[in-house]
C-alpha cells in the first residue's frame, strides 16, 4: 500500500512471511556456514541453500499449507477387496517430496556424490543447513527425509553385503518412481521408552526370518523399508535380546509383504505425514548386524534423528521468530508501528535468543559428527578441533542436549510468536496453529524431556564422563575468542565451569530430580561460549557476541524478581540485535563489559 494512503479495513492486517527468502533474511545462518564448512564447499553450495531459502518461503510454503490441510487418507483394501492396504496423499505433499527427494536429494547427500554437482557426500553441517532451511517451510515431510536418510547409515554399516546391494542402490536412488524410502519402527503398545518390553518375535522359518507382533507408532507407515527391532525366538528378555531387521514393502518376487497398516494416528500436528500402526503377521524381514546388538545399533540412528530434531526445533524457532517481526513490524496501534514498542521487542528477544542458542549448538553437534567420523575429518570441517574417539564423545553429550533443550523452547517460541501476531495468529488461515502444534512432536520422537536429560546425566556424564571432552573443546573456543573483552569472556568461562560441576554433582549423586537442571544448564553454558566464539570469527556479524551476553545474564546468573530497573545494557544491545547492520567487535563491546 503507498505511504501516503490511509490504511483501511484489511489494510490493517499485519502481513506473514509468505514469499520470504529464509536464506537471505538469516544472517547468523550466513556466518555460521562461513565458520563450519570450509569455502570452496560453501562457494559450491551457496546456490542451491539461495534457491531452497526462496523455495522455503515461496512454493513450498504454500504447498505445506494445502498439505496440512489435507492429510493422508489409508485405504485398507483395493477395488477387488484384496488386502492391498495403501495410503492416498494430496497432490501437493507429493509436490514436496520431489522438492526434497528429486531436486534436493536430502536422504542421499551424506552417502554419495553426485548431489548437487559435489564429487563426494556432503558433510553434516552442510546436510542439515539445507533441513534447516526446509523445515521453515514444511515439517511433516522432514520425518521421512530423517528415517530414510539414516536408514541408509544403519544399512550401510551394519548390513550384510548381500543387504547393502539389495537396499542401497534403491534406497539411494533420485528417482521416485523407482526409489525405497526408509523408516524405523520401535513403539510398541508394552514398550516406548522402555524399549526392552516389547513383544514383536522374529522367527526362522524355512531359513527365512518373519515378525509377529505389533507396532503401535509407525511414522512413515508406508515405508518401502523399515528398520524393526524384535525379539528371535529363544533370546533373552530385555534389551540384550533384540535384534535389527529390515522388514520390506514388498518382497523380491514383488508380492505385499505380509504386514498390514491397520489404520493412521489422527495427530496433533505434522499432519502432512502418515503415522499408523502396524500387525506384523508373519512377514519377510532380513537380520542386520549380529542378533544380540540390535538395541546398540537402532540407537545410531536414535542419535541422528535426535541431532536432526534439534536442527528441526532451531529452524522452527527461526520462523516463529520470522512471523513474530512481520507481524509486529505491519502492524500499527495507539498511534505507533507495535515492533517499535519496548514490551514487543523485549518479546521479540525472547524468541530470537533461543533460536539462535538452538542453531549454534545444532551446528557444534553437526561439526563433531564430522571430526569423529576419523582422524582426518578435519578435512571435511573448517573448525580445529579433537577428532576421533574425543569428538565422539563431544557428540556423544551436544546430542541429548540439543534435544532435550531446543525442542522444549521451541514450543514456548512457538506461543510466543502466536501472541505477537494477536487473534490471527489463533486462526488456521496462519501459520502459527501449525507451528505450534508441530513444536510438541519434538517433545516426544525420539525420547522425551526426561529420557534425554537422563541420558545426559546418567550415561553421558555418569558412566563416559562425556563432560570432560565437552568442557575442553568450549575452553578451546573460549581461547580463540580472544577479541572478547576479558571481564566477559571470564565470566563465560565461570559459567561453563560451573554447569560443568553441576551435571557431574548430579550424576556422582544419583539426584534424578534434578538432571533436566542440569542438563539445561550446561546447554546454556555451551551456547553461550559458542554464540561468543561466533561474534568474533573473521568477516562475522559481532552482534553474536550480545546474544551470549543474553544467555549469561537471563539463563546462567541469579536475578532478583523484585528489582525495579532492567539493566542498562540491554535495550542498546536488543536495539543492535533487532536492527539490520551488522556490528564489528569495538561497536559491541561496551555492551559487553
Amino acid at each position: 500500500m503507498p505511504l501516503d494512503q490511509p490504511r483501511t479495513g484489511s489494510d490493517w492486517i499485519a502481513p506473514d512471511c509468505a514469499g520470504m527468502d529464509f536464506y537471505v533474511a538469516d544472517p547468523g545462518l550466513r556466518d555460521r556456514l562461513a565458520a563450519y564448512l570450509p569455502a570452496p564447499v560453501l562457494e559450491q553450495l551457496t546456490p542451491h541453500y539461495q534457491r531452497l531459502g526462496k523455495l522455503a518461503g515461496g512454493r513450498l510454503d504454500e504447498l505445506a499449507r494445502i498439505a496440512d490441510r489435507h492429510p493422508p487418507v489409508l485405504h485398507p483394501r483395493d477395488r477387488f477387496g484384496r488386502d492391498e492396504d495403501w495410503i492416498e496423499y494430496h497432490p501437493a505433499y507429493r509436490e514436496m517430496e520431489q522438492i526434497a527427494f528429486g531436486d534436493f536429494q536430502f536422504h542421499a547427500m551424506a552417502h554419495r556424490g553426485g548431489v548437487l554437482g559435489m564429487d563426494r557426500p556432503l558433510p553434516p553441517v552442510a546436510k542439515y543447513a539445507f533441513q534447516y532451511l526446509f523445515v521453515q517451510g514444511e515439517f511433516g515431510l522432514m520425518c521421512p527425509i530423517s528415517v530414510t536418510d539414516t536408514s541408509i547409515h544403519l544399512i550401510r554399516k551394519f548390513g550384510s553385503n548381500a543387504l547393502q546391494d539389495y537396499l542401497l542402490p534403491k534406497m539411494l536412488s533420485a528417482d521416485l518412481a523407482t526409489m525405497w524410502k526408509g523408516t524405523q519402527f520401535m513403539t510398541e503398545k508394552a514398550g516406548g521408552s522402555d524399549v526392552g518390553a516389547l513383544e514383536t518375535v522374529a522367527r526362522q522359518e524355512d531359513g527365512i526370518w518373519r515378525l509377529y507382533g505389533e507396532k503401535w507408532f509407525c511414522s512413515h507407515t508406508d515405508a518401502n523399508v523399515a528398520l524393526i527391532l524384535a525379539r528371535p525366538d529363544g533370546a533373552p528378555a530385555g534389551t540384550r535380546g533384540l535384534a535389527l531387521f529390515a522388514l520390506p514393502r514388498h518382497t523380491r518376487d514383488n508380492r505385499r509383504n505380509v504386514y498390514r497398516i491397520v489404520r493412521l494416528k489422527d495427530k496433533l500436528g505434522t499432519k502432512s505425514m502418515a503415522s499408523g500402526e502396524i500387525r506384523l503377521e508373519g512377514a519377510e524381514a532380513y537380520l542386520v548386524g549380529q542378533p544380540d546388538q540390535g538395541l546398540k545399533q537402532m540407537m545410531e540412528q536414535v542419535n541422528l534423528s535426535r541431532l536432526s530434531h534439534g536442527v528441526r526445533a532451531a529452524a522452527m524457532m527461526r520462523r516463529c521468530f520470522n512471523e513474530a517481526v512481520a507481524a509486529s513490524a505491519g502492524r500499527t496501534a495507539f498511534g505507533h508501528t507495535v515492533v517499535d514498542f519496548p514490551l514487543m521487542r523485549r518479546q521479540l528477544m525472547k524468541l530470537l535468543v533461543p533460536a539462535e542458542q538452538a542453531l549454534s549448538v545444532a551446528f557444534c553437534t553437526a561439526d563433531a559428527l564430522a571430526r569423529s567420523a576419523s582422524p582426518d575429518a578435519t578435512a571435511r570441517s573448517a573448525v580445529a578441533g579433537a577428532t576421533g574417539p574425543a569428538a565422539l564423545t563431544e557428540l556423544r553429550i551436544l546430542t541429548g542436549l540439543l534435544k532435550l533443550r531446543a525442542c522444549r523452547d521451541n514450543v514456548v517460541v512457538a506461543t510466543g510468536a502466536m501472541e505477537a501476531r494477536g487473534g490471527n495468529g489463533y486462526i488456521e488461515d496462519w501459520v502459527n496453529p501449525r507451528l505450534i502444534r508441530d513444536a510438541q512432536v519434538g517433545l516426544l520422537w525420539e525420547g522425551t524431556s526426561n529420557i534425554n536429560a537422563l541420558d545426559v546425566i546418567s550415561r553421558a556424564v555418569g558412566k563416559g564422563g562425556a563432560q570432560r571432552a565437552l568442557h575442553a573443546m568450549l575452553l578451546g573456543r573460549l581461547e580463540e575468542a580472544a577479541a572478547l573483552p576479558a571481564a566477559f569472556r571470564k565470566a563465560l568461562g565461570a559459567a561453563l565451569d560451573r554447569a560443568v560441576a553441576l551435571v557431574e554433582h548430579v550424576a556422582e549423586r544419583g539426584q534424578e530430580t534434578l538432571v533436566r537442571q542440569a542438563s539445561t544448564a550446561l546447554y546454556d553454558a555451551t551456547s553461550a561460549v559458542l554464540l561468543a566464539w561466533e561474534g568474533t570469527r573473521p568477516g562475522a556479524d559481532a552482534r553474536r557476541t550480545l546474544l551470549a551476553r543474553f544467555v549469561l545474564a537471563h539463563r546462567l546468573s541469579p536475578a532478583d524478581p523484585l528489582a525495579p530497573e532492567a539493566a542498562a545494557w540491554e535495550g542498546p544491545a536488543t536495539d543492535a540485535l533487532l536492527g539490520a547492520r551488522r556490528l564489528a567487535m569495538a561497536d559491541v563491546a561496551p555492551l559487553l563489559d
